[in-house]
């Protein structure tokens, strides 16, 4: 599906407009409201509304990860030890990656749109880091087009930031993404 830069752009502005039509409404709710509780069913929701086993594998490996390492940084914020103690090795809470981004960055103390903004900047990041890894785009036109993107990446932003619920606008992602599983040799482990 991407075979050249001009095809990297257009994937790259469609994994943005899902990740804010899907994940930034966990990501903001989990924000406001940087609670246990609030998490938990931000987090059960997701588990929920994740369509493939590949993306759900990926999203719970990136959240537990995410956790780990700010329950360990930020050792004086308790809230950010509580989940791990209660819930680790629970069958309730899966670990999500978007609303424990969200908790994780709330209970840190920063404002929504900031959180929603680093959210969007990250999976634009990841996107392109993935590219290079691919040698499908070198390292400085990677920085050139991710320069480029970054006002849609902005504009996904403003388009989403206070929806609460999450939809699906890029179902053919969601699809090529569940085929992952099922290539003989993978680069990545999602």
């Amino acid at each position: 599906m991407v075979n050249n830069q001009e095809d990297l752009r257009s994937f790259v502005i469609q994994v943005l407009e899902n990740t804010g039509s899907l994940l930034l409404p966990f990501v903001y709710c989990a924000s406001k409201s940087p609670d246990t509780a609030a998490w938990v069913k931000l987090d059960q929701l997701l588990e929920a509304t994740l369509t493939n086993e590949v993306g759900r594998k990926a999203s719970t490996s990136q959240g537990s990860a995410l956790l780990r390492v700010a329950a360990s940084v930020f050792i004086e914020i308790q809230a950010l030890q509580d989940p791990r103690r209660t819930f680790l090795g629970s069958k309730n809470v899966s670990f999500h990656h978007a609303p424990i981004f969200g908790l994780i960055c709330g209970l840190v103390g920063f404002d929504s749109e900031t959180v929603q903004r680093a959210y969007m900047f990250v999976t634009m990041r990841d996107v392109f880091s993935a590219a290079t890894r691919f040698n499908l785009i070198g390292p400085l036109a990677a920085s050139v087009l991710q320069h480029q993107v970054a006002a849609d990446a902005e504009r996904m932003v403003q388009k989403w930031r206070e929806f609460v619920e999450a939809s699906q606008t890029a179902p053919l992602l969601d699809a090529l993404q569940g085929c992952h599983a099922h290539m003989f040799s993978r680069l990545f482990c999602s």
